[in-house]
C-alpha cells in the first residue's frame, strides 16, 4: 500500500520574545498556544470534540478504529478499498520478534503493565525502527500496542500467547488475545467506541511531550516512549481504575449519597469528576455512558446513581466550580465490563491513544521547528562568588 504524509498546514512555532501575541506565561501553560494542528480541536466551553472537522459523536457511533486511523493519519476518512488496505496492513504488522518477547517473558509478573508497554515498545525500536517518523512505521507500531498487552497479560496468568487472527478487526483482536476467545458483539462495539473516543484529545500532556521529543528529529519510538511516560502519571491516564476503586468502596446506592457527601466535604477527590479543559459535560463521557450501559447493565445501575448523586452534590457542596463528569468514570465501567483488569485500564488508553500520537508526531516532523519554550527565571541574581576554602 502505497502511503504518503498528508498536507496538515502545520506552521513553525514563533519564539515568545519575537512573537508580541504571544500570552504571558503562567503554571501549567493553560492558554498558552504551543503549535498549530489540523487533527484536532477540543472545545472545553461547548464541550464538543472534532476530529478533522468530525464531530466525535458521529464517529463513535458509527465508525470502527482502523476508519478512525486512516482519518487521523491520511486527513480523510476511508473508502472501502482504502479501509480494506489498512487492515490489511494492520494485519501484516500483528507480530512481535522474538527479542520483544523475550523481554516481556523476562518482566517479573507483577511488572505494572504501562512498564511492561514502555519497555517493550522501546525494544521492538531499538531494532525495527530508523530514520524519519513515517505513516508506515505509525500502522507498524500501532497495530503492536495490543499484542504487547495481551502477551504479558497471558504469561502472568501462567497461559501461552495467543496469535492474531486476520479476520478480526483491531478491538476484536486485542479482546481475541486476552481471553482466547471470539468476544461478544456487544463487548468489541464497546471497545471500539472507546478506542475511537480516546483517539485524540488536542495537546494534552503526553501528545505534547511527543510532539518535543520528534521536533528534536528523533525517532517516532522514542517520541511515544516518552507519551507513554506522560500517560503513566494519575494526573493525565493512570486513573481511570481508581473509579473502580471509589466504586467498589462506595458499595450500594444507598451508601452512595453519605459517602460521597463525607468525600466532598472534607476535601476527598472524586475520581472521574472535573476536567483541565472541559467546563461542560465530557461528549466522551456521554458516549460511554451508553456503552457501558448496554455492556454491563447490573453494575451501570450504581455508576449511574453515583454519577448523579455526586454531580448533584458537587452543585449543592462546590457551587460555580462547574465540575461534570469526565471520560475516566465511564471508561473504568465499560473496561470491566468487557473483561478487562484495572491495571489495563491505562494501558488500553494508550492503545487508542497512539494513533492520535503517531498523527500528531508526523504532522510535528512534516514542517517541523524545534520546540524550546523560555522559562520565568525567580531565583537570585548577582551573588557574589566565595571560594570553596572561604565559605563556612
Amino acid at each position: 500500500m502505497s502511503m504518503t504524509i498528508p498536507d496538515t498546514g502545520n506552521t513553525p512555532q514563533k519564539d515568545n520574545a519575537t512573537n508580541p501575541a504571544a500570552k504571558p506565561n503562567k503554571g501549567g501553560l493553560e492558554g498558552i498556544v504551543a503549535a498549530t494542528t489540523a487533527i484536532s480541536k477540543v472545545d472545553g466551553t461547548a464541550g464538543r470534540l472534532v476530529y478533522r472537522g468530525y464531530d466525535i459523536h458521529d464517529l463513535a457511533r458509527t465508525c470502527s478504529f482502523e476508519e478512525v486511523a486512516h482519518l487521523l493519519w491520511f486527513g480523510h476518512l476511508p473508502n472501502q478499498k482504502e479501509l480494506s488496505e489498512l487492515h490489511e496492513r494492520f494485519t501484516a504488522e500483528r507480530s512481535l520478534p522474538e527479542n520483544v518477547l523475550q523481554t516481556i517473558r523476562e518482566l517479573p509478573s507483577t511488572t505494572e503493565p504501562m512498564d511492561v508497554l514502555r519497555t517493550a515498545v522501546s525494544t521492538w525500536g531499538a531494532v525495527s525502527i530508523s530514520g524519519k517518523p513515517t505513516i508506515e512505521q505509525a500502522i507498524a507500531v500501532t497495530a503492536r500496542f495490543p499484542l504487547i498487552l495481551a502477551a504479558f497479560n497471558r504469561l502472568r496468568n501462567g497461559k501461552e500467547i495467543l496469535e492474531s487472527r486476520s479476520e478480526l478487526g483491531h478491538a476484536a483482536n486485542y479482546l481475541y488475545l486476552l481471553t482466547g476467545e471470539v468476544p461478544k458483539d456487544e463487548h468489541v462495539q464497546g471497545l471500539n467506541s472507546y478506542l475511537v473516543l480516546l483517539a485524540d484529545h488536542g495537546m494534552n500532556a503526553s501528545t505534547f511531550t511527543a510532539r518535543i521529543v520528534a521536533s528534536t528529529e528523533s525517532d517516532i519510538v522514542s517520541s511515544l516512549v516518552a507519551a507513554l511516560g506522560a500517560l503513566k502519571g494519575p494526573l493525565h491516564g493512570g486513573a481511570p481504575s481508581k473509579v473502580q476503586d471509589m466504586l467498589r468502596t462506595i458499595g450500594t446506592v444507598e451508601n452512595a449519597e453519605p459517602w460521597l457527601r463525607e468525600a466532598i466535604t472534607h476535601g476527598g477527590r472524586l475520581m472521574g469528576f472535573g476536567h483541565r479543559v472541559y467546563k461542560t459535560a465530557d461528549p466522551r463521557a456521554e458516549e460511554l455512558r451508553e456503552m457501558a450501559r448496554v455492556a454491563d447493565p447490573d453494575d451501570f445501575k450504581l455508576s449511574r446513581h453515583v454519577e448523579e448523586t455526586a454531580l448533584a452534590l458537587l452543585d449543592e457542596l462546590k457551587p460555580g466550580r462547574r465540575l461534570y463528569t469526565n471520560v475516566e468514570y465511564y471508561s473504568a465501567a465499560l473496561m470491566k465490563a468487557v473483561g478487562l483488569s484495572g491495571d489495563l485500564f491505562t494501558p488500553t488508553f494508550a492503545v487508542s491513544r497512539c494513533a492520535g500520537w503517531t498523527a500528531h508526531i508526523l504532522e510535528q516532523v512534516s514542517n517541523n521547528r524545534l520546540i524550546r519554550p523560555e522559562a520565568e527565571y525567580t531565583g537570585p541574581l548577582n551573588e557574589t562568588f566565595v571560594p570553596l576554602a572561604d565559605r563556612s
